[in-house]
């Protein structure tokens, strides 16, 4: 944390994807720094593209009264990180870097407040080594950022995907079949596990946790021994093979565009109909994940961290992102989160849940 003057304005973005959530964090915000704090607020339209570019405009109260349910974020979001250089030679990423740092002192910001999730805030730390007052709020549907016990729009994400799952098994056990059920998570599998459990899934399967496709297989078939005739597979969309861990990146990539078919639900329904002779279907549930209107405990959770985030303001204190520890909103430095993934630990409770529960997890030990 950096010491600094209490902000008078302070300026706002979403950036990269959008989750539920955003805008009831918005709302608190903007109330606490207004209503409270006396603070002007700039709005930032689309991330930092609307940094870069000096598309802002002057937060009032009819523009934020009415958006504590409402998905997606009112400032629009985007996903271009200002140190990545991509196509772009180095001068124009420092063009970049430079135009956001321009913008900041142009608009007279004391403070930029950033709502996003893993890469939102690793941009955040390297402009807060820049000089600029920062502080993040986390939010992704992933909850895989790195500091935080929770982020808002994984609840609402855990509701929807359990919700899709409950009403799958009325299906597969009408018609006899296994289903596979596709959700986010490209690293991390927090979303599949708990929507797994949840929604009384037969396997689920992770990142964090290479599967066996013959573990999967045997499981399938001693359900249909115990005279279920259908299963329901859970997949978070980052899950990899046995033979995938052995492989090099470049050989791994190189594999799965031979195999993921449509996705990785779609390869593996078919690697299950090999080694079962069952039939497989795939569901991809999609962006409807984190679309739509929050939950209850997004809402507040996202609340929470404006009006924190608020207040740390109000007291010149900088470089932190809002964070859930047990029950207790806090601060952890911007460092803690850049640069990192929150994966599941393979001691985590919830794994021995799952496997006391008779989930596999697809591994080598059978569920």
């Amino acid at each position: 944390m950096t010491k600094g003057f209490p902000a008078k304005t302070i300026g706002i973005l979403s950036a990269g994807g959008d989750c539920p959530g955003l805008n009831a964090a918005i709302k608190a915000l903007c109330s606490t720094a207004s209503l409270k704090n006396n603070m002007k607020i700039i709005g930032i339209n689309d991330g930092y593209r609307g940094l870069i570019e000096g598309r802002t405009r002057e937060i009032t109260h009819d523009d934020y009264k009415d958006i504590m349910n409402q998905g997606g974020t009112i400032l629009g979001s985007s996903r271009i990180k200002p140190y990545k250089t991509e196509e772009d030679s180095e001068s124009k990423e420092q063009d970049k870097v430079s135009l956001i740092k321009e913008n900041y002192h142009k608009l007279g910001l004391d403070c930029l407040i950033v709502l996003g999730g893993n890469g939102t805030h690793s941009t955040a730390n390297r402009l807060s080594g820049e000089g600029l007052n920062i502080i993040g709020l986390p939010k992704t549907i992933d909850n895989d950022i790195v500091g935080t016990d929770f982020s808002f729009g994984f609840d609402t994400a855990v509701m929807v995907a359990t919700e899709s799952i409950d009403r799958h098994h009325s299906t597969a056990k009408s018609h006899g079949r296994v289903m596979v059920i596709e959700l986010m998570g490209h690293k991390v599998g927090w979303l599949a596990l708990y929507s797994g459990i949840a929604g009384s899934a037969d396997i689920i399967l992770i990142p964090e946790i290479p599967y066996n496709i013959k573990n999967i297989g045997n499981h399938i078939k001693e359900n249909a021994g115990k005279g279920k005739n259908y299963s329901i597979v859970v997949v978070a969309e980052g899950a990899i093979s046995v033979e995938e861990e052995q492989m090099n990146r470049k050989d791994r990539k190189k594999f799965r565009t031979e195999t993921m078919y449509s996705s990785i639900a779609g390869r593996i329904a078919h690697e299950i109909e090999m080694e079962t002779m069952l039939e497989a279907r795939t569901t991809v549930l999609g962006y409807a994940q984190r679309g739509g209107t929050p939950s209850a405990a997004d809402r507040i959770l996202a609340a929470s961290f404006g009006y924190a985030a608020a207040e740390h303001a109000a007291k010149g204190e900088y470089g932190i992102m809002m964070a859930l520890n047990g029950s207790k909103i806090c601060s952890v430095p911007l460092d803690v989160p850049a640069g990192k993934i929150k994966t599941v630990p393979l001691d985590h409770h919830l794994l021995s849940t799952a496997k006391a529960l008779g989930i596999s997890l697809g591994d080598l030990i059978s569920g």
